[in-house]
């Protein structure tokens, strides 16, 4: 899985660790301050290395990283998640802020309530409209 240097861009490394789908997505997340690189700012063109720790913020979530593994090719999900080694503690918050966001969805789901009507219910108000005045 080593590449063969053991340094690799930073946003090409999210992208091939399957954080980001393209490596524009990863550049813009890194460039808007969602990623920071051993507790600092940095930038997309950023080289990182074996024992780098990432603090990365997507969707609600973030993971506290350390590197394990410098590969510039994009994996599958099983082999991308062997690229890096998660804390206990962000794997728990993260876990904890999923379930949150999980249950908050399922109290707040209006997707079957609220929705445009269709043609037989079109006709239906229309011809409640026009009976009532």
């Amino acid at each position: 899985m080593h590449t063969e240097s053991d340094s690799l861009r930073l946003d090409k490394w999210l992208w091939a660790a399957r954080f980001y789908k393209t490596r524009k997505l990863a550049a813009d997340a890194i460039s808007g301050g969602k990623v920071h690189l051993n507790q600092q700012r940095t930038k997309p063109g950023k080289e990182v290395k074996i024992a780098d720790l990432l603090s990365i913020s997507k969707d609600n979530c973030r993971w506290d990283i350390t590197i394990i593994f410098v590969s510039a090719q994009r994996r599958s999900a099983k082999e991308a998640v062997l690229l890096y080694e998660e804390s206990p503690e962000s794997f728990q918050k993260r876990q904890h802020q999923i379930l949150l966001l999980r249950t908050e969805r399922e109290l707040f789901d209006f997707s079957g309530r609220d929705h445009k009507p269709n043609k037989k219910e079109r006709r239906l108000i229309h011809k409640f409209k026009v009976n009532t005045e």
